[in-house]
């Protein structure tokens, strides 16, 4: 992880309160720039249960609210180093919905590898040991 920024989430409707109620899933979203503004993407935020009507589409891409500086250092550091914005955590303050957002370096195919035998090791080893204790 390189840098991390904080900016604020432009949502509607009940979002807000799927969100407060922790109805979000982080894990397959990104960010991007487009046209000189930041989006989130593929970040899914479950319909809210007691909404009367018209509940958004879950995997929108919501726009990130940025300073025009951050929003071109953003992209340049993307476009020329090769870096991914990634979402880190999403949290309110004071009443605003913030995500951080972290500037990373994806892994080598190498080490994608590397990362899943030891992941595939981890799980033998779990196994192993949850047969053996019953």
């Amino acid at each position: 992880m390189l840098a991390e920024f904080e900016a604020g989430v432009e949502l509607v409707g009940a979002e807000v309160k799927s969100l407060r109620a922790g109805k979000v899933s982080l894990p397959e979203a990104f960010a991007k720039i487009e046209n000189g503004e930041a989006w989130l993407c593929n970040m899914h935020i479950s319909p809210y249960a007691q909404a009367s009507h018209g509940a958004p589409d879950p995997l929108r891409r919501r726009k990130l609210l940025l300073h025009r500086r951050e929003i071109k250092r953003l992209g340049s550091q993307t476009r020329e180093k090769g870096l991914t914005m990634v979402p880190l955590d999403i949290h309110f303050r004071r009443g605003k919905a913030k995500v951080t957002i972290a500037l990373a370096r994806g892994r080598k195919t190498r080490d994608r590898r590397e990362v899943l035998k030891r992941k595939a090791a981890e799980r033998e080893v779990d196994r192993a040991i949850r047969d053996s204790g019953s």
